[in-house]
């Protein structure tokens, strides 16, 4: 077991078992950081893991709990989670394929910062998803 995944589920105050462990390394080596339940379901038949369906949901909604995933409705479709890592950032979903990038950006951050003290908040969080079709390259 990697230390830094039997780590993580402790300091979740959540038991260390092969269902968590399984999907938090999946989760952690996802390719776009973005993966629905069933595409993590479909990971652990690839890797030969005898986990079910319900189970991948149950433990999501644990790490969800627990703060180790954030869960994404983007534009109504399937939910997505991603490990959740402290930092702030945005998406940008192509609408055909739906596929997710992630993005900083100082300059949007600044200003929705500004937007928030000119209506008299102090921002603490935002959730910025923009939405268009990937150009090929």
């Amino acid at each position: 077991m990697p230390e830094a995944t039997t780590r993580s589920l402790k300091q979740a105050g959540l038991k260390v078992t092969l269902p968590r462990m399984r999907i938090l390394e999946l989760l952690d080596s996802a390719e776009d950081h973005h993966m629905s339940a069933e595409d993590i379901y479909r990971g652990l038949l690839q890797a030969g893991d005898d986990i079910g369906l319900a189970t991948v949901y149950r433990v999501l909604t644990q790490f969800e709990t627990a703060g180790l995933v954030t869960r994404h409705h983007f534009d109504g479709g399937t939910a997505v989670f991603e490990l959740d890592v402290g930092d702030d950032h945005s998406h940008i979903v192509c609408m055909k394929s739906g596929a997710v990038a992630e993005f900083t950006d100082e300059i949007i951050e600044q200003r929705l910062n500004e937007i928030a003290t000119e209506l008299g908040y102090q921002l603490t969080n935002y959730n910025l998803v923009l939405y268009g079709i990937k150009q090929s390259s």
